[in-house]
């Protein structure tokens, strides 16, 4: 009685797997799970650009916000598992939301499967340019003689910048009440407007509103200065030792992917990562290489040990920290 469904899977593999050799043969979609403007957005449309042309066909850019990119996460996790919609994910819905959402993640990390890393971006420390705060430690100490401290401003619940913000106050001390916002254009807005005390973002999309004083950098939060920030210290330097923390971005297919679909889409998200063009462009906004391959690149299967390593990481932090949602 097994035979018929048998019979047809063996009729229909030929046809998929010459499907897979013509892959792709319409226009892909790049799921953004955040707002436009926003760090995840540009890299997403810049990696885009970069992608279509390596695989002769469109990839189309497609903003789906909401629930600290859970929202375009599960999208694609439940999407056809065919390589034409994938996830330009973030720290935030590649690692940390698994343990600030607990139970209430609508996917799992075996729902998605690892294409590669596109870029590592350092967030930046900031406050409104008529901050009394000039330094981390005056900030620390302004937030000490304020009641009720300040708030602080992120693009979103179990965002980089939110765990980023939750370390430093780990870290410091500091009475800092979280504010999350849909993205990080409006989360700068209310900065600079100074509804909202400090912001903790991803460098490139708060560097042109540093560069022309709208906002001003106390510290930046990876290993060695930013090249686009010289002028801010990393907190190590600037008092809260051992801080370093990068955010990154990357892509990801619906887990079913087939393995030469994966294997095409890895080999070309390796291609932009490494493309000179590309790096040039992401460097000038802070971004910096991935490097997880000995080329310094990225690969399916370094992107899916990576991601492995920042989930149990970053959910030490979440657990110490109580950084859940409600």
């Amino acid at each position: 009685m097994h035979r018929r469904p048998l019979l047809a899977a063996l009729l229909a593999a030929p046809a998929m797997a010459r499907a897979q050799e013509g892959w792709p043969q319409r226009p892909l979609r790049l799921v953004i799970p955040f707002t436009p403007a926003g760090t995840t957005d540009l890299t997403g449309r810049l990696a885009a650009e970069a992608l279509g042309p390596r695989l002769g066909q469109p990839a189309v850019v497609e903003n789906r916000p909401g629930a600290g990119g859970n929202v375009g996460g599960e999208f694609v996790a439940r999407a056809e598992p065919d390589g034409y919609t994938l996830l330009l994910t973030t720290i935030g819905t590649g690692a940390i939301n698994f343990a600030v959402y607990g139970d209430r993640m609508p996917y799992k990390p075996q729902d998605l499967a690892a294409v590669g890393m596109l870029i590592r971006v350092p967030n930046v420390l900031l406050v409104p340019p008529d901050s009394p705060a000039k330094t981390v430690a005056e900030l620390v100490a302004l937030a000490r003689t304020r009641p009720g401290g300040l708030n602080y401003g992120t693009a979103g619940i179990g965002s980089s910048p939110h765990v980023c913000g939750e370390l430093f106050k780990m870290m410091t001390g500091a009475p800092l009440t979280h504010v999350p916002y849909r993205g990080s254009a409006p989360m700068l807005t209310e900065l600079m407007a100074g509804r909202v005390d400090v912001g903790m973002d991803n460098i490139p999309s708060a560097l042109a509103f540093v560069k022309d004083g709208k906002l001003r950098a106390l510290a930046t939060t990876g290993a060695a200065r930013s090249p686009v920030l010289p002028d801010a210290p990393t907190l190590d330097e600037a008092g809260v030792k051992g801080f370093e923390a990068t955010a990154w971005f990357g892509i990801l297919a619906p887990a079913a992917t087939p393995a030469p679909v994966l294997q095409r889409l890895g080999r070309e998200v390796d291609a932009v990562a490494r493309d000179p063009a590309f790096r040039t462009r992401m460097a000038a906004l802070g971004g910096e290489k991935p490097a997880l391959t000995p080329e310094g690149g990225t690969s399916p299967e370094t992107f899916a040990s990576f991601m492995a390593a920042e989930r149990e990481k970053w959910a030490e932090v979440v657990r110490r920290s109580g950084a859940k949602v409600d």
